[in-house]
């Protein structure tokens, strides 16, 4: 199946750059990794947020059939990793829409953020990510702060409860439901099993700064050294599968528009000492590097910009870099995994409860390459719309409803006394 020319032209028109301020301090990184281990273990995390975690409700208005309710809470990431969120993201706010009259029981449905919506039941409040870390913050976060959303709402006699959300919001549920210690509906949409494929091979690749992202993984060797050494999961869709990822990449760029080019540092090749000319078609650059994408961490050059990692000026021919965007690549591929990939967190307790909601010509959600939802959860049911990311979002929410209708009467048929 192709790619959604609609979700490439639409990415044309939107210029906001992605992680302008690159990946993020190596510091930061090692404290996210060593949270993420913890995080991604259901079973260590039953104590993180106690039961009766303080919420406030600041804000009542009524409306005709109604209360809209406006409340915030102290995310607590900030108790758990002190100073890792920035300071604008220290309390957490969300919306609450409660209807006058009910049907039948009390269910709420928590539908977290997509990238730049800001008017969702919970939000971080960020739509362009500065650093590549804060992508990882963001996960964290955002799955302390459903817990704390969740058990309030347990506390207020609210049943069944399930979560939601679109994009990046769908697969930011996913992530707080691996978390949750009891079934619950998921239903999370036009997202899928790892960021990853997001930000390497999908159109969202094109906003990226690679530029910065090049400099900072050449001139601080830290990344190389130490950050590298950090990164646990080895599954098959891997960085560590090298070969098979460069040949993914290039089949994506491929794919994508032949004028959407990437960014490349400007170099003077050291094969016969050609220039490279700035910006060039990023499947031509990656087919020109030769090695394997996990071979090229051995020998990564320590130069560019005419510093090396420790600061001395080098040798105008020792700045070129020919793999150094395959590289960055990699790395992107290899911390994005690590942090996102939903193989390294627990498996939610009923895979039933899930429908997952994808459309077949996504081309901000690549799924080629990467495992399948169906084969980390085993049981959840996936359900394919014609179409790509920008025209489900658009004129098929009807079909979101639906799915989440559908996870919720699964849920009241299957466990009628789980309250």
């Amino acid at each position: 199946m192709g790619v959604s020319r609609l979700d490439v032209f639409y990415r044309r028109l939107l210029l906001t750059k992605l992680f302008i301020g690159g990946w993020g301090k190596p510091e930061d990184l090692k404290r996210i990794f060593e949270f993420r281990k913890i995080i991604g273990d259901r079973e260590k995390c039953k104590s993180l947020v106690p039961q009766d975690y303080p919420v406030y409700i600041n804000k009542t208005e009524e409306l005709a059939d109604c209360h809209v309710q406006e409340g915030f809470f102290i995310s607590p990431l900030e108790h758990l990793v002190p100073g890792i969120l920035p300071q604008e993201a220290v309390k957490a706010r969300f919306q609450f829409i409660v209807p006058k009259r009910w049907q039948k029981n009390r269910p709420v449905c928590i539908h977290l953020a997509g990238t730049g919506d800001h008017i969702s039941f919970e939000c971080f409040r960020r739509s362009s990510l500065k650093n590549v870390s804060d992508l990882f913050v963001m996960g964290g976060a955002l799955i302390l702060e459903s817990t704390v959303l969740l058990r309030w709402l347990e506390r207020e006699g609210y049943w069944p409860l399930g979560m939601t959300g679109i994009s990046m919001g769908g697969y930011m549920a996913s992530l707080a439901v691996t978390n949750w210690p009891k079934p619950i509906p998921l239903i999370p949409c036009l997202s899928w099993s790892t960021a990853s494929s997001v930000f390497t091979t999908g159109v969202l690749s094109k906003a990226v700064n690679w530029t910065q992202l090049e400099k900072q993984y050449a001139i601080n060797s830290r990344y190389e050294e130490e950050i590298i050494k950090l990164l646990e999961y080895c599954g098959a869709d891997s960085f560590k599968m090298g070969p098979k990822l460069v040949t993914n990449v290039d089949e994506h760029f491929h794919e994508l528009s032949e004028d959407h080019k990437l960014s490349v540092s400007q170099c003077s090749r050291v094969d016969g000492g050609r220039d490279c000319g700035g910006a060039t078609d990023g499947a031509e650059h990656l087919l020109s590097l030769g090695s394997s994408v996990g071979a090229s961490f051995e020998t990564l050059p320590t130069a560019l910009g005419g510093y090396n990692a420790h600061g001395r000026r080098t040798d105008p021919a020792e700045c070129c870099r020919p793999s150094l965007h395959k590289e960055s690549i990699s790395f992107m591929k290899a911390v994005m995994d690590e942090c996102t990939h939903m193989a390294n967190f627990s498996v939610p307790v009923d895979t039933s409860l899930i429908v997952v909601v994808q459309a077949k010509e996504d081309a901000y959600v690549p799924r080629t390459g990467v495992l399948s939802l169906q084969e980390i959860w085993p049981g959840c049911e996936v359900r394919y719309l014609r179409g790509g990311h920008i025209s489900a979002y658009l004129f098929k929410q009807n079909i979101f409803r639906q799915a989440i209708y559908d996870a919720f009467d699964r849920f009241c048929v299957k466990y009628p006394n789980l309250h």
